[in-house]
């Protein structure tokens, strides 16, 4: 796996939500843990087996300069979140020659669907706790979601 792989694994992790994913292949461990304020990235690779007397495991952080403007988190902060109940994948509407179920400006009332999740061969149409105007979709249809992941800002008002 190149720098350029590990780059875009990390930006595609900032993006989707995930608090941390970890990725183990047959000679790299790679650790992606995202929080409020940075994205940090640990991948310790093996030495190849056909060296006896190997040196410790190597050990890099890289972190990652891609993180909101705290100017957007407080304007998000009056727009409450929907956020995903079960892992799966994320899909904005009920079938492929349909339209979505909600775009943005849309007008919502508590209990309508926003989304279906699929979660093991079963689709599950996610419903509005709340009411309000759709005022960003934060996932891209077809992504995995995971559970709590904010699908949704909804402006109450």
């Amino acid at each position: 796996m190149d720098i350029k792989e590990i780059q875009n694994l990390i930006k595609f992790v900032a993006k989707s939500g995930a608090s941390e994913v970890k990725l183990e292949m047959e000679d790299i461990k790679i650790t992606i843990r995202t929080g409020s304020e940075k994205t940090e990235t640990t991948i310790v690779q093996a030495a190849p087996i056909a060296q006896p007397a190997a040196p410790a495991p190597i050990t890099t952080q890289i972190i990652d300069p891609v993180t909101p403007a705290p100017a957007a988190a407080n304007d998000d902060s009056k727009f409450i979140t929907v956020k995903s109940p079960i892992i799966g994948t994320f899909y904005r509407k009920p079938a492929p020659d349909k339209p979505n179920f909600v775009e943005v400006g849309t007008t919502i009332n508590s209990g309508d669907t926003v989304c279906v999740i699929e979660a093991m061969k079963l689709f599950n149409e996610i419903e509005s706790e709340v009411s309000g105007k759709i005022v960003k979709v934060l996932v891209d249809d077809s992504s995995p979601v995971e559970f709590d992941q904010p699908l949704f800002l909804v402006d109450p008002s």
